[in-house]
C-alpha cells in the first residue's frame, strides 16, 4: 500500500492526501470518528484510542500510527479486546505505521493512522 507522511496533520495513502486520522479497513481508508472516545479525554489529556470506536479487527495485525511524537493514548480495554480476537497491535509512530503499510499489499492492511501530535 502506498503511504507516507506530507506534514504534521497531514498523510497521503494511495494517492489521496488526508488532513485527518484515518482508520484503513482491508485497504479501505475512512476518516477515523473519534466522537465515542471523547468522554474519555480527560482521563487521557488527549482524545485516545477506544474500544468504542469502530476498530478494523479483520486481520492478525492492527498497525496503530500514534502521531508524530508517539503521543495518542491507547486504552489498555483495546490491548484486551486484540488479545482476545487474536490480533497483534503494532503501536509505533506516524512515520514507523506507515512505513509498515507500504510493506503490506493494500487488502491486508488493517490501521488507524494518528496525523497529529
Amino acid at each position: 500500500m502506498k503511504a507516507k507522511w506530507i506534514a504534521f496533520g497531514e498523510v497521503e495513502i494511495e494517492g489521496r492526501r488526508y488532513p485527518h486520522d484515518v482508520v484503513i479497513d482491508a485497504g479501505r481508508v475512512k476518516k477515523r470518528r473519534k466522537k465515542p472516545s471523547k468522554p474519555h479525554r480527560d482521563e487521557y489529556g488527549h482524545t485516545p484510542l477506544s474500544v468504542d470506536e469502530t476498530i478494523p479487527w479483520g486481520g492478525g495485525r492492527l498497525i496503530v500510527g500514534t502521531g508524530a511524537s508517539g503521543s495518542l493514548p491507547i486504552m489498555p480495554a483495546v490491548f484486551e479486546e486484540a488479545d482476545r480476537r487474536g490480533v497483534e497491535v503494532v503501536a509505533v509512530r506516524t512515520k514507523d505505521a506507515l512505513r509498515l503499510l507500504r510493506d503490506s499489499p493494500a487488502g491486508d492492511v488493517y490501521a488507524i493512522v494518528h496525523v497529529t501530535c
